[in-house]
């Protein structure tokens, strides 16, 4: 047996197949038949063309061709190819939707880093106009 090279698909779930629960995986694998559950792993999805997913995925790379129902969280990337069709939210740092493709949902294109400093940022900006607001307070009490 050869060395596995990155990027290798190391399991695949051909047309015809189905597949019900919870996958976890490292690398890469392929889906070309129907599976409903849940996805996750920091590797990379394939789903072929004639892929059903019907699940809440979260993945490190997510490339579809199929029909996917539910909501996409990417720590990299998601491609949507034509004829793929995605019913649900989709969360990314990038995203690629190629012409042709059917797209129905919201998409949030902001990176984990991004999002916590985003939040550290309001906390900070709370936290300021809390102190400020007591201050104030405490000064009207003072105020003979």
């Amino acid at each position: 047996m050869g060395k596995k090279e990155e990027g290798d698909i190391v399991a695949f779930l051909s047309k015809g197949t189905k597949f019900e629960g919870k996958l976890t995986f490292e690398g890469v694998i392929r889906l070309d038949g129907f599976f409903a559950g849940e996805i996750k792993t920091d590797g990379t999805l394939i789903l072929g063309e004639s892929a059903h997913i019907e699940a809440h995925i979260e993945v490190g790379t997510i490339i579809v061709n199929g029909l996917v129902k539910g909501d996409i969280k990417a720590k990299d990337k998601i491609e949507i190819h034509a004829p793929g069709k995605v019913y649900g939210n989709l969360f990314t740092p990038k995203l690629m939707i190629q012409e042709g493709v059917i797209f129905e949902g919201k998409c949030s294109m902001e990176s984990e880093e991004d999002k916590r400093k985003r939040e550290d940022g309001i906390s900070l900006v709370s936290s300021v106009t809390k102190s400020l607001e007591k201050e104030a307070n405490d000064s009207k009490k003072q105020k003979p």
